[in-house]
């Protein structure tokens, strides 16, 4: 199942998931672990890796653009009345091990370093289950433990200045298609209508595929929703929407994401049903 820089992720026997480890990319990418490419259970890939238009988008996982002033999503830092600025503030995410590593998931330990020094230890578990001959799930918890003497906190271009813009945290870079994905929620439907919201769960469809988004713990289903269809395709869990989220030393910061991952395009009725199976304890 692994090497030293990379494992595969099965369902029956059946990949699903290549995690990378140990990416060998350029500072300014903010290097971290990524799953990439992530696949139906008929093979249709749904993950884009450092696409053309945002060379910084690596398929599935957690990225930050502001801890403490340090860049942890990649590219350019939005900085207040300035606007999207190339600063050298790139941190990354370092592998240190896994705890466990099993076809169907891991527990992985890394380090998010910057400007020579650790600021975070995370705690990352990653599972994948079989819900239907056509669907999965992937569930994913990321932990963030503040190991600094003194306390931080995380940020968002929209808390540093930039309406709409609060991404940061859990961020799937779905596949490109010709047409932009239609995206919904139980109750609405659309770009302008999604982003920014809360819901417990959140579909992205594109022509053979859907994804299904649900926040799986009271506290991430606090975070709106990050969404984007026109420009690209992506989806986010928001960690810092309206104000920046400290951490005390020593403190820790939970937030968990379980993903559907489903053949064909999915009426409301069959996407609510498959989160529900997919977040039950």
């Amino acid at each position: 199942m692994t090497n030293n820089d990379s494992l595969v992720l099965r369902i029956a026997g059946r990949p699903v998931g290549r995690y990378t480890t140990r990416p060998e990319l350029p500072p300014r990418l903010s290097p971290r672990p990524y799953l990439h490419p992530v696949t139906t259970l008929s093979g249709t890939a749904v993950t884009e890796f450092s696409p053309a238009d945002h060379l910084h988008h690596l398929g599935v996982g957690v990225a930050v653009p502001d801890v403490e002033g340090h860049n942890f999503w990649g590219g350019r830092t939005f900085v207040r009345d300035r606007g999207p600025t190339e600063l050298d503030n790139h941190g990354s995410q370092r592998h240190t091990a896994f705890q466990l590593s099993d076809p169907d998931g891991f527990v992985e330990e890394l380090r998010w370093v910057a400007a020579g020094g650790e600021l975070l230890r995370e705690r990352r578990t990653v599972a994948a289950t079989e819900l239907t001959d056509s669907a999965w799930a992937l569930d994913f918890t990321f932990s963030l433990t503040n190991t600094t003497p003194g306390p931080l906190s995380i940020g968002s271009p929209a808390t540093n200045g930039r309406p709409g813009a609060a991404y940061g945290g859990f961020f799937w870079r779905a596949r490109k298609e010709a047409a932009a994905p239609r995206v919904f929620t139980l109750d609405s439907e659309g770009e302008p209508e999604v982003h920014g919201t809360r819901a417990d769960w959140l579909a992205l469809a594109g022509s053979t595929w859907t994804l299904v988004f649900a926040g799986a713990t009271e506290q991430t289903r606090k975070d709106p929703w990050f969404v984007r269809t026109e420009e690209y395709p992506g989806v986010g869990s928001s960690l810092a929407h309206d104000e920046r989220v400290p951490i005390e030393p020593g403190e820790t910061v939970v937030r968990r994401v379980v993903t559907v991952v489903a053949d064909g395009v999915l009426p409301r009725t069959e996407a609510a049903a498959l989160v529900r199976k997919a977040v039950s304890p």
